[in-house]
């Protein structure tokens, strides 16, 4: 029998607005609205200002461990631009441009690093997900989500974030295994940031390109510029389209860079070369935004000033509401636990009392009973 090719694959690349200024008007005219580009850049400037207040309140002990999100504010505000308020976003935790576009209160993620549980409690009307700490487990989440909107037939998706280390885990698998064999309207966007934590993406994947990973599963897979905010608009707009009118998943490689360590327990120093640091700062999505709109008579610099003006007045605003918060109640940790409180645990709460034993805690500060005595024992 001959030998016959019975798989041949392609990955494409799109860049609309390169860390030059260089802009692609066939892909991104009409694509994002003037006005909208403004507001998108303000909000951008805005989260790398709390970026950076973050980093302060964490290294003045207001504050425990923070991943600082410079440098990747794009790749999640442009998908956020993109989706619907009915739609999940599920994130883990580099994503505060996206999550806080979408609806979720700044200062919850502030009391969230604080240790404050309460900064997992995403209101009612926002359809996302508290942040993710342990590497790849919001992959099946988000794969549970779309299932659920699409046996329910609302027409939402879900859209979620994980970097590249992420996709060596088995949750990965398990999740795009899971949404392309059952037709989900699920959109994986990984922001491909070149290391995880310390290890580099070439150790992670020997493919020349993480979208290859999702080709294995039978989806539709697309590499981007992650620092364009134009271009992730445009690979969203066409995965939406997959996901809402042909329930197909989409893996999207987002190629972004880590301007800060990994987090603040972190040091880069010791494993990332200055040379390499110093050429992705060029391409800082603000920077580049800012030259766009520029370019267009959109903005100036004393806009640019006015704007940090406002966006250092809101941070200070949200850093007071996060630390003023009034401190929790004792009895929170049960109320929170379950819709409806199981009659033990209520007690529990109630009292205050537990017993390794089991007994009803209501009758732990009885006096105990007297040993039996020896012409009673057997």
């Amino acid at each position: 029998m001959p030998v016959e090719p019975v798989y041949r694959a392609e990955i494409s690349r799109v860049s609309i607005l390169d860390e030059h200024g260089r802009f692609d008007g066939a892909l991104g005219a009409d694509l994002i609205p003037d006005a909208d580009v403004v507001a998108l850049y303000e909000h951008m400037l805005l989260c790398r200002t709390l970026d950076e207040i973050a980093f302060k309140l964490q290294r003045s002990g207001r504050m425990g461990t923070y991943p600082q999100n410079m440098g990747q504010e794009a790749a999640s505000l442009g998908a956020a631009y993109a989706l619907d308020r009915r739609d999940w976003m599920v994130t883990c935790y580099r994503e505060n441009a996206g999550l806080f576009w979408h609806g979720v209160p700044p200062e919850l993620i502030l009391l969230h690093w604080m240790g404050d549980e309460r900064g997992n409690h995403i209101p009612a009307d926002v359809q996302a997900t508290p942040i993710s700490i342990p590497i790849g487990t919001q992959m099946l989440h988000a794969a549970g989500l779309a299932w659920a909107e699409k046996l329910r037939k609302t027409g939402a998706i879900a859209c979620t974030f994980f970097g590249d280390g992420a996709t060596s885990e088995g949750d990965f698998h398990e999740a795009a295994n899971f949404a392309a064999n059952l037709d989900l309207p699920v959109i994986f966007v990984c922001q491909n940031n070149g290391w995880a934590i310390s290890v580099p993406s070439r150790i992670q994947s020997s493919a020349p390109t993480f979208a290859q990973r999702g080709l294995a599963y039978g989806m539709e897979s697309i590499q981007v510029d992650g620092n364009d905010l134009f271009a992730v608009v445009y690979v969203m707009r066409d995965a939406i389209r997959r996901a809402r009118e042909q329930s197909r998943p989409t893996f999207i490689e987002a190629v972004t860079y880590r301007l800060r360590d990994h987090t603040t327990a972190d040091d880069a120093r010791r494993y990332r070369d200055a040379e390499e640091l110093a050429a992705w700062e060029k391409r800082d999505p603000l920077v580049r935004l800012r030259g766009w709109l520029e370019s267009r008579r959109l903005w100036s610099p004393d806009q640019e000033a006015a704007a940090k003006e406002r966006s250092q007045s809101e941070v200070n605003a949200i850093v007071a509401r996060a630390e003023g918060i009034a401190a929790p109640a004792a009895g929170d940790f049960f109320n929170h636990m379950y819709a409806e409180l199981p009659d033990e645990l209520r007690r529990q709460r109630d009292t205050m009392r537990t017993s390794s034993l089991g007994q009803d805690p209501s009758e732990c500060s009885r006096e105990p009973s007297p040993p039996p005595s020896p012409a009673h024992a057997h």
